[in-house]
């Protein structure tokens, strides 16, 4: 098929199906005696991945454990982990190595440890983040490839994407949340009745006529504008996979309960607001895990440079841990420090919410790989190396837990490689220039 290739053309041969279809550029009964498969069909019980981002860092010597290996110590602002610290690994002194580049604060760290490069510019990553890479992995065959949510309210805040400059958006309204999992679309895997949606037949009906016309753009551009369309067409053929599950009668999840609709309710970056928006969205996050609804996802407590307040202060997190003098008596900034216990509250919620649901033997958690972590270590200062890690759950068994690892100064894409391998990604090195890195890191992998 030949192509008249002009602006004007091109665009409206895309736009055909960007308009309709993407933007631009467990009961026991279901599994087998051993619990670790669906009885009907013999697959696997999924196994999930996600990221979990707090902004700001920590009072490194009130976090990070002294005790390198299993059984470590719990430090004052790390206590709050105490009931699954068996669950949980803690990862430090690992390094951001920029090679040159300039420390972006608040910016540098997080897009370094996502995609093992360093930033060069304020905005966006400098390649592809590590849970893309997995999700192509292991998030094909569900509705959603990934779910990307910020509990502060900032569709902007979010450390997933291709590259290039673009983010996965994220979602800020639980209420939005909810609708978007459980609303028009929402096939209940345990319902005795299947009907393909009609909406989503001609929906990917028209994905096809964007084929077509695929091939012939392809053919009509330079070398540069391949690499770009082989891009957005990735995000095509994604959205065609996901499309597909939808008009396939799901396999029944023991665990997936329909929640109860959620209304709307205020969206700010007052703490008191995040801590409970987070709670909704966790709460809907781990019923869309259980209904397999989504195998991958990236929950984002509040951005870098943190602009968390308390109710009837103007004053945010960020500017205390600047402008806040340390308590000679306590030795840290207490008022800065108030943010992170509440966030690290809110991250025990939500690795206690995973735990609570049961999978046959094991959990949700147990069934889950989570990856938490900062941008920076100690705010004040903008540093970048020793940046607080954690990681939740086991994967269904693929990772050993309840360990402190002590990195030694090693590049952090040490993390981000351990991670994708232990996911499927098949990969034997990953990083670029300091930070190019083929060693894993064997302590947490069973």
């Amino acid at each position: 098929m030949a192509m008249d290739l002009t602006r004007r053309s091109a665009l409206r041969g895309m736009l055909n199906g960007a308009a309709i279809t993407v933007g631009v550029p467990l009961l026991d009964a279901f599994l087998d005696i051993n619990g670790e498969a669906m009885a009907a069909t013999g697959s696997p019980v999924p196994v999930r991945f996600g990221t979990w981002f707090w902004g700001l860092g920590v009072n490194p010597n009130r976090w990070f454990p002294d005790k390198a290996g299993p059984g470590y110590d719990l430090k004052p602002e790390l206590a709050p982990i105490r009931p699954f610290a068996h669950k949980i690994n803690i990862l430090g002194n690992f390094n951001v190595m920029l090679d040159g580049a300039p420390n972006l604060p608040h910016s540098s760290g997080g897009a370094a440890i996502r995609t093992g490069r360093a930033l060069t510019a304020e905005r966006g990553l400098p390649g592809e983040s590590f849970d893309v890479a997995i999700g192509d992995r292991i998030g094909t065959r569900t509705r959603f490839r990934s779910l990307e949510m910020s509990a502060a309210g900032d569709a902007r805040n979010s450390l997933s994407g291709r590259g290039g400059g673009n983010l996965n958006p994220s979602e800020t309204s639980a209420s939005a949340l909810y609708q978007r999992l459980f609303g028009t679309g929402f096939q209940d895997p345990n319902s005795a009745t299947f009907v393909p949606d009609p909406v989503v037949m001609a929906r990917r009906s028209v994905l096809s006529a964007v084929g077509e016309q695929r091939k012939a753009l392809v053919s009509a551009v330079g070398a540069a504008d391949r690499q770009k369309l082989d891009q957005y067409f990735t995000s095509v053929r994604q959205l065609e996979n996901q499309l597909a599950v939808e008009l396939t009668k799901p396999e029944p999840m023991p665990a997936c309960i329909v929640p109860r609709a959620v209304r709307e309710r205020p969206v700010n970056a007052e703490i008191e607001t995040a801590v409970a928006n987070h709670a909704l969205m966790t709460d809907l996050l781990v019923m869309a895990l259980a209904c397999d609804q989504t195998r991958v996802f990236n929950m984002m407590f509040n951005n870098g440079a943190s602009s968390l307040t308390r109710i009837g202060s103007t004053i945010t997190h960020h500017q205390l841990t600047h402008e806040e003098a340390l308590d000679n008596r306590l030795g840290y900034q207490p008022e800065a420090s108030y943010f992170l216990n509440r966030i690290m509250e809110a991250w025990v919620y939500f690795v206690g919410a995973l735990d609570r649901i049961q999978e046959g033997p094991r959990t949700l958690l147990d069934n889950t790989l989570v990856f938490a972590h900062s941008e920076t270590e100690f705010a004040k200062f903008h540093t970048i190396d020793n940046i607080p890690m954690m990681t939740a759950g086991s994967a269904g068994g693929r990772v050993r837990t309840g360990v402190y690892v002590d990195g030694l100064g090693t590049p952090v894409s040490r993390v981000g490689l351990t991670l994708q391998q232990i996911m499927g990604v098949s990969i034997d090195t990953w990083g670029t220039q300091s930070m190019a890195t083929g060693k894993s890191i064997g302590e947490i992998v069973a």
